[in-house]
């Protein structure tokens, strides 16, 4: 029995040192100047394979084929770390069967990761994409193409700076890793508690008050983990046992928290990663994404908001009392956990003008020289350790998912430009919807629902604004606008059945049935269907920092759209009075781009 334990103790210190590894090589890429995107790429894939590969393998074939995978997947990255010059002269063609055989066992690899970290679809999307590469030139009429020479196809996926190590690639390595570190180190210590503290003070005793509290903290917590599933788990570990102690049905409790759990993705700063990888698909500086997509956020939570006012006046729900409300003391104490963090990372960031990487690795050292205290601000150095050992492997497992996805996603991105796939698709969009901007909307909505159900929000993103995103430009949007209405409208599965993940999860740990917390939780995120639109229709709500006046009247007119459809949806009433609100809302978003033509 003691050597099993001393075995699974070294085992937890590898696993520790490997992360430790991992999070120091992505800091240490900010703080060192430039590396060759051939060395840094390929190596932020060879960290992240044992995570998907080995972490929590069982034994047998899983744990056999996952070694191997890794060994050969790891040393194929490395190789190509390490050759990076020579390979640099070859201009994306490979040489010879060993680099062949290379090439292949990258794809193989990046694939069968993608697979075991999210399941099959997105990496079936990928297969898919590659056969087409290999074999499309025999599809006959518009959607064949040319041909690709095998060792110029290999070479721009695996040895060239495209492929699995474009542009998305770079996000992940240089900007969402940073961000996943940053948010691991706040997770691992106080400032989780102080999210809650500080939203039970703001709405604790308000009407339906537990159910704000969860809002509040949702949109805190979901802000630094960008994981509708990791909001639902951790957050409402606090708050559904909290609503259901005070008497509120389960449905609206399970619900409540998957759709405020979900608007964490929507909120920035870190945005699910999408705020990242919309810096390299647009152009857009992170600070302007952020400003644009603020706004948007903070109407998504205004329409749950009021229908919890809704949902509290017809089932007379009650706040917390006083008693069980956290200490002023603690409150402003454990507030500081996150707001310390976060000041520095908004004056590096607004004031000192450092890239957000940067400025995010400076918030981190002082989140990780917090995580030495706890709630009373005691210093005890042994819990230092387990927390940051903590962060370390919250971090890489995190880090290495993202790393799995975006590598994944890499493959189709780089097929739609090799074949021009991209291009006949948006053209086939354009001839669907007769050249008219609101049926693409709707196409593109369909679109993002549909591939939402089985991927991650930034993968189906990434995979639906690369094939519609330039159609809708096309039809007149901003980039910036065509990029959040998509990725929106990728949320949009994680609360609309068949496939609602974050309902799953809610509906899991209070034990009620997923339907009824879907069909609540819809009801209580009409934003997340409708906002998206009011964009479209109201685009001045994204210019906050470039016009704020004009910003600040269109989030006023959406806001009043929204509680005017929030109370017709869910309040009770007259049947007509209800149906009168809900047009009336829809009237006051989309009315003035309807007659906008006729006045100018």
């Amino acid at each position: 029995m003691d050597e099993n334990l001393t075995q699974s103790q070294i085992g937890r210190a590898a696993w520790i040192g490997l992360a430790a590894i991992l999070v120091f090589f992505h800091l240490g890429l900010i703080f060192s100047g430039l590396i060759p995107n051939l060395v840094s790429r390929p190596l932020h894939m060879a960290l992240a394979l044992p995570w998907i590969f080995l972490f929590g393998a069982k034994r047998g074939w899983p744990l056999m084929s996952g070694l191997v995978l890794t060994v050969l997947g790891g040393g194929a990255a490395i190789w190509i770390a390490v050759n990076h010059e020579m390979l640099g002269d070859q201009y994306g063609f490979v040489e010879g069967w060993f680099q062949t055989g290379v090439a292949i066992v990258l794809l193989i690899t990046v694939i069968e990761a993608a697979r075991r970290a999210i399941g099959w679809p997105l990496p079936l999307v990928a297969t898919l994409a590659l056969a087409y590469a290999l074999w499309g030139q025999h599809i006959p009429g518009e959607f064949g193409h040319a041909g690709t020479p095998l060792p110029s196809f290999l070479g721009n996926m695996t040895i060239a700076e495209g492929g699995i190590w474009g542009s998305l690639t770079a996000v992940s390595v240089g900007v969402v890793s940073i961000f996943v570190i940053f948010g691991a180190v706040l997770n691992a210590g106080e400032a989780g508690q102080g999210f809650m503290n500080v939203a039970a003070a703001a709405a604790g005793r308000l009407k339906g008050g537990a159910a704000k509290v969860s809002v509040l903290s949702s949109a805190l917590f979901g802000s630094i983990s960008g994981s509708a599933s990791a909001n639902v788990a951790s957050t409402g570990a606090i708050t559904l046992p909290a609503m259901t102690r005070l008497g509120y049905p389960k449905q609206l409790a399970a619900g409540v928290e998957a759709v405020a759990s979900s608007g964490g993705q929507i909120m920035p700063p870190l945005m699910g990663a999408g705020a990242f990888v919309m810096v390299e698909l647009t152009g857009t500086p992170y600070t302007t994404i952020m400003s644009a997509a603020i706004l948007p956020a903070i109407l998504y939570f205004w329409a749950v908001w009021v229908g919890i006012n809704a949902y509290a006046t017809r089932f007379e729900l009650r706040g917390i009392a006083a008693g069980e409300q956290p200490a002023t003391r603690d409150v402003i104490i454990t507030s500081l956990f996150f707001l310390m963090p976060f000041t520095v990372l908004m004056l590096g960031m607004f004031a000192y003008g450092y890239t957000p990487q940067y400025a995010a690795c400076l918030a981190i050292i002082v989140g990780a020289f917090l995580l030495m205290f706890d709630g009373h601000f005691h210093f005890d150095l042994a819990r230092a350790g387990q927390r940051c050992a903590l962060a370390f492997i919250s971090a890489a497992r995190q880090v290495a998912m993202i790393a799995s996805i975006i590598l994944c996603a890499s493959i189709v991105i780089g097929v739609l430009g090799v074949t021009g796939l991209g291009i006949k698709i948006t053209s086939l969009i354009l001839s669907g919807s007769s050249g008219m901007l609101w049926p693409s909307l709707v196409l593109t909505a369909l679109a993002c629902l549909v591939l939402g159900m089985e991927v991650p929000t930034t993968a189906a993103y990434v995979i639906c604004v690369s094939v519609a995103g330039p159609a809708l430009m096309q039809l007149g949007l901003e980039p910036l606008q065509a990029h959040l209405f998509v990725f929106w409208f990728a949320l949009l599965s994680t609360i609309t059945p068949p496939v609602c993940g974050a309902v799953f999860i809610a509906a899991g740990m209070i034990g009620e049935n997923w339907v009824k917390v879907a069909i609540t939780a819809m009801s209580l995120g009409l934003g997340l269907y409708i906002i998206p639109m009011g964009m479209i229709a109201n685009p001045a709500i994204l210019t906050l920092s470039t016009a704020p006046g004009a910003a600040i009247l269109a989030f006023a007119q959406i806001g009043l759209g929204l509680a005017l459809i929030s109370h017709g949806a869910i309040a009770r009433g007259p049947t007509l009075f209800r149906l009168f609100a809900g047009v009336a809302g829809m009237l006051v978003i989309f009315l003035p781009s309807v007659l906008m033509p006729f006045l100018s």
